[in-house]
């Protein structure tokens, strides 16, 4: 019997947050390891939480991908497991953080940040809620 040790919940949260900011950039695994040194097998490991991102190479992922450091603690739970370090709370951070590890959320935000237009950006929201509103009509 293999001793399969269960990865800490920070790293598989800050690996969550590294899979969340190279998609919404749209960098692949491939692309943030070679900037990095590294093969896309590690940047793989590390989004899982089955390998810890270091000090220095989460400094290096941050600056790649032009985020803070502290992003990829935002919502962490704390180390007594008890809910978020941020003032975001876990069902919301876990909520946003869903929406845009999914292909159409990412895809939904870009579009959404383009509209210059207030107006239109209200009337696309009010769409939206609309259509969240209404019966699912099978394809």
């Amino acid at each position: 019997m293999t001793n399969k040790k269960k990865p800490n919940p920070i790293d598989v949260h800050v690996g969550s947050r590294i899979r969340l900011r190279r998609n919404m950039l749209g960098v692949s695994q491939e692309k943030l390891g070679e900037s990095l040194g590294i093969t896309f097998q590690q940047i793989q490991k590390y989004e899982k939480g089955t390998n810890r991102v270091g000090a220095s190479r989460l400094q290096a992922i941050a600056s790649i991908l032009n985020a803070p450091v502290s992003f990829f603690f935002d919502g962490a739970p704390d180390g007594a497991g008890n809910g978020a370090i941020s003032g975001f709370g876990e069902d919301n951070a876990t909520f946003v953080t869903d929406f845009l590890s999914s292909s159409e959320g990412i895809q939904l935000n870009r579009a959404f940040v383009k509209i210059s237009d207030p107006k239109v950006r209200r009337r696309v929201l009010d769409l939206v809620k609309a259509l969240a509103a209404e019966p699912a009509v099978p394809e």
